[in-house]
């Protein structure tokens, strides 16, 4: 059993999966990560970099990924606003990295201490263009562990930046755990030096610039196909108490809200979703062909409230909030 931080479980999953390379720049309520990565990676014989902006960051790990080396880089909203261009390079690429953002209050510097779930759509479409993304939410310090270095494995399966959405709640709250062996991430693919190794953010045949139409959407297509092909592997969630007539979809820290309402009321149960996109779409159909109402807890305006009532066949209903954790009153208002 180990006191751990959210943001250290997140370390340790990283280098146990094999992580040798990391550059970052501090920002809360991320910075736990980097500080722990200055430490640790030296002791490891791997790289870590304090670089000058999260433009750099980004850059400088997608270019060691190209190598063949394992890596990640940590940030938040600002942070994170910054690194689109290069989550769309890394896609058109098929550059393997993680990148984790402790979600906080925004927009702009917004209020840097306080939790939130307003980066949920920025992670699905933030970069131009058409592209798949893997999006996790971790929702305690286990969770964070597990699912970082899930997402490692998800990211050189599917050759593929994959984002992990924690958040101030989840990144700073200790919880003794005890930590899985996880399996260590294998690169088998084609890196830079090799013969045929070509790289470029231009539209692409084998890293060589193409400009027909007809190549171009055949290129759009198989990267999205790659993912959609993969979603039974790729796609985590968790149904608690399936039987309910009223369940709470939850992701990230709200999933605790959740815990506490689900013990003191009968008949709810929770939807937890480890994986926000590719969306679980199909099992939160099935889910909701059962029960007469969905209630979705979110730190923001109801970003993936929209999600789930594109797919649900009975009514759904919002609970929001904003730096803070909805109240397990307001979530009970709802299910009256």
């Amino acid at each position: 059993m180990e006191l751990l931080q959210g943001n250290e479980a997140v370390v340790k999953a990283a280098i146990s999966v094999g992580c040798r390379f990391y550059a970052g720049y501090p920002i809360t309520p991320s910075s736990e990560i980097m500080h722990m990565m200055a430490r640790e990676m030296p002791k490891i014989n791997g790289v870590f970099v304090q670089m000058e902006d999260e433009i750099a960051s980004i850059s400088a790990a997608i270019g060691a990924s190209m190598t063949g080396v394992v890596s990640m880089t940590a940030t938040s909203g600002p942070g994170f606003s910054l690194m689109q261009e290069s989550i769309g390079y890394a896609a058109i690429t098929e550059t393997p990295l993680v990148i984790l953002n402790v979600m906080r209050a925004g927009p702009s510097t917004g209020v840097p201490t306080a939790p939130s779930q307003g980066d949920v759509m920025q992670a699905r479409y933030g970069s131009h263009g058409d592209y798949p993304i893997i999006v996790l939410s971790p929702s305690d310090v286990l969770d964070s562990y597990v699912l970082t270095a899930r997402a490692f494995h998800l990211a050189e399966k599917y050759l593929t930046p994959v984002i992990v959405l924690s958040d101030e709640i989840v990144g700073h709250t200790r919880e003794g755990v005890e930590l899985p062996s996880v399996e260590e991430v294998r690169v088998k693919r084609k890196v830079l030096g090799d013969e045929i190794a070509h790289f470029t953010g231009l539209a692409n045949e084998d890293g060589f610039a193409i400009s027909d139409p007809e190549k171009y959407g055949r290129m759009i297509k198989r990267l999205h196909r790659k993912i959609k092909e993969g979603e039974k592997n790729i796609v985590s969630y968790r149904v608690e108490n399936p039987d309910a007539s009223v369940i709470l979809f939850t992701y990230g820290s709200t999933y605790r809200v959740a815990r506490a309402v689900m013990r003191v009321t009968a008949g709810v149960g929770i939807f937890k979703a480890d994986t926000l996109f590719p969306f679980p779409e199909k099992a939160l159909k099935d889910v909701s062909e059962s029960v007469d109402r969905i209630v979705v807890l979110e730190m923001n305006t109801g970003k993936i409230h929209r999600e789930v009532e594109r797919v649900a066949c009975c009514e759904v209903f919002s609970v929001t909030s904003f730096g803070r954790l909805p109240h397990p009153m307001e979530v009970l208002k709802a299910i009256a």
